[in-house]
């Protein structure tokens, strides 16, 4: 079993900053994918990230690529989400989730097959 705990959302201006981070316990932190999704108001659930084992591979969906960094401290057992120059538009409850076995592209960005997911922490920003 592997718990996940998101944290460091809030609000912020058009342009601005956060870093999110997703804290997992359990088993082996090294052999799980690690992935971000998003989902605002009366939309979808997102892809938005994903980072290999090892941190070594990275991935993202097109509407975020150049503005968010994912990233891993697998020392901490912690995967990172930098959002950079915000939007409105990213406005949405951001979920990290966790997957143990190889995951192409339709599969992230599809989010099936997730072997786990967290709580989500809320992302609002302003115009």
């Amino acid at each position: 079993q592997v718990q996940l705990v998101e944290s460091g959302g809030g609000l912020v201006q058009a342009g601005g900053s956060l870093r999110l981070s997703c804290g997992a316990s359990g088993r082996t932190f090294t052999n799980y994918r690690m992935g971000w999704f998003r989902q605002a108001p009366g939309k979808e659930r997102q892809f938005v990230a994903a980072i290999s084992g090892s941190g070594g591979g990275t991935f993202y969906g097109d509407s975020v690529k150049g503005r968010f960094t994912i990233s891993r401290d697998n020392a901490k057992n912690t995967v990172y989400l930098q959002l950079n120059s915000l939007k409105p538009e990213d406005t949405a409850v951001y979920y990290c989730a966790a997957r143990s076995t190889p995951c192409g592209s339709s599969c992230w960005f599809s989010g099936s097959g997730m072997d786990y997911w967290g709580e989500g922490t809320l992302v609002t920003v302003s115009s």
